[in-house]
């Protein structure tokens, strides 16, 4: 089941957070920025792994931590977009619907495998991704819809508001 909500995905209560990067993401802006800011941990050892192995569009790569209050945070970072090149400085690419196709199904396989109970995603590919929340929403209900666990969506962020989740 699929809700649609409006506040702050940092402080859902989902078991674990999904959101798109770049294969060499510089985590410099969005949400991925304040993910780093709250888990600079898990930032080092994303590009650590990314240096022991090139990654793919379409992969996943998931980190567990720990939050503020003891509690453990699963993420998922969806590998939604390329890079411009192998350049430090290089930057992001559009994202692509096959990308983002193959990254649902890879998350909707580690949902069902690893038993998770409940997910929240942002607008996937929608902000550096530069998709279109139309293209992508299909996609979205088509590989978490099924799954029989609360999908949360937050379709606006809303700064230090949390969201009705009904999760409880």
């Amino acid at each position: 089941m699929i809700r649609e909500v409006e506040g702050d995905i940092l402080l859902s209560q989902a078991q674990v957070i999904a959101h798109g990067i770049a294969t060499h993401d510089p985590f410099d802006s969005g949400l991925a920025l304040a993910l780093r800011e709250r888990f600079p941990s898990m930032v080092k050892d994303y590009r650590h792994a990314m240096r022991a192995r090139f990654p793919d569009t379409g992969e996943i790569w998931a980190w567990r931590g720990v939050n503020e209050d003891g509690s453990t945070r699963g993420i998922v970072n969806l590998l939604t977009q390329g890079m411009q090149s192998q350049d430090k400085s290089a930057r992001p690419v559009k994202a692509k619907l096959e990308d983002v196709n193959r990254a649902l199904r890879a998350l909707a396989r580690q949902v069902q495998d690893e038993g998770i109970k409940s997910l929240a995603l942002p607008r996937l590919a929608t902000g550096v991704g530069a998709l279109e929340w139309a293209e992508v929403k299909p996609l979205v209900e088509q590989h978490l819809g099924t799954l029989g666990i609360p999908v949360i969506v937050y379709e606006v962020y809303r700064k230090d508001l949390k969201a009705d989740e009904q999760l409880s």
